[in-house]
């Protein structure tokens, strides 16, 4: 049995206005039928994306398709942004409660959600490393997106969160070659925790069959033009939100028959939309979290309430992390 009935409210972080968000008490409502009151134990800072919209870089054209699932409000701001979350259901059918689940959610202490917004966290995955589910669920799509076969030579550009974390995921497979890119030397020890072999983009391996590109970066998606092979696949995994970009595809882009394809989490991969759901996808990314190298990514932790503070830390450089997790107290029930 909850408290639930004394504590009607919960707190939740908004960001109100460009670089500047807190947080704030919000209503919550009696879980309905097929619904689940959630106590969160663990967010996770998605931190490309989640600076985007804190910079208020958010285009206008693909607002509405780039709203998060429990989203409130609208892009540029007030809005209510993030899905990381980690927590016990409290109050729901018998089969849910006391369960651990992660759900696509903002950073809110309690919030109610359908259960079928639900994914079961397995009883060998922390509930701190499940936070990663979201950004495991992107590789995955990558992966199904460029469709990598026995024998390949592949290289991951950008060893960020994402990019890291589908070279994390390929070290498994079958391949001929696998390169984690970055002009940053200090990410050699991130590329060597992972298992995967790193190099700078000057000395990268080149005739890849894929390169999967994650860096953000202008230079980047013109050094992944360089290192694929003859009618080979780029997947750009970037989100340039409103930056310019410019490709040199005059050069040799046009008679190598060089393919560029955008993968997005939004949607399931074309090659598994028809055989795999959204909830199969995040069943399988929360399962591949019982491996313990995926706690290399988890480079930080910070309580709740300070949260404002680490956003705009991570927003303009003082804080350096990977995925920083952020804990909630739990005398809140």
């Amino acid at each position: 049995m909850t408290n639930f009935q004394q504590h009607p409210q919960a707190t939740a972080y908004w960001t109100v206005g460009q670089e500047k968000g807190e947080l704030r008490s919000v209503d919550l409502a009696v879980p309905g039928p097929g619904e689940a009151l959630v106590r969160t134990l663990f967010s996770g800072i998605s931190k490309g994306t989640e600076m985007v919209v804190h910079k208020a870089r958010v285009p206008e054209c693909v607002a509405e398709r780039m709203a998060a699932p429990h989203q409130e409000g609208s892009f540029p701001s007030p809005v209510k942004f993030g899905y990381l979350s980690v927590g016990v259901v409290e109050d729901g059918p018998a089969e849910w409660k006391g369960r651990t689940v992660f759900c696509l959610y903002p950073h809110q202490d309690r919030y109610i959600v359908p259960v079928d917004s639900l994914t079961l966290v397995p009883g060998d995955v922390p509930a701190a490393r499940a936070v990663l589910t979201g950004t495991v669920e992107t590789a995955v799509n990558a992966l199904w997106e460029a469709g990598p076969r026995l024998g390949d030579r592949v290289a991951v550009i950008g060893a960020g969160m994402v990019g890291g974390m589908v070279a994390t995921l390929l070290r498994t497979f079958p391949l001929q070659r696998l390169q984690l890119i970055d002009v940053d030397p200090a990410k050699r020890a991130f590329a060597e925790a992972l298992g995967v072999e790193f190099s700078h983009p000057d000395d990268a391996a080149k005739d890849c069959d894929i390169v999967i590109h994650c860096s953000a970066s202008q230079e980047g998606l013109e050094r992944s033009l360089q290192l694929v092979g003859d009618e080979g696949d780029i997947i750009e995994m970037s989100w340039y939100a409103d930056r310019k970009v410019t490709i040199p595809l005059g050069e040799d882009f046009h008679a190598r028959r060089l393919s560029i394809r955008a993968s997005q989490v939004g949607a399931v991969a074309r090659a598994r939309r028809h055989r795999r759901t959204s909830a199969d996808r995040l069943e399988l990314a929360v399962s591949l979290l019982r491996d313990p190298v995926f706690d290399t990514f988890l480079t930080g932790t910070s309580p709740f309430a300070e949260l404002p503070d680490v956003v705009q830390q991570l927003a303009d450089g003082r804080l350096d992390a990977l995925c920083h997790v952020i804990e909630y107290p739990q005398n809140n029930t």
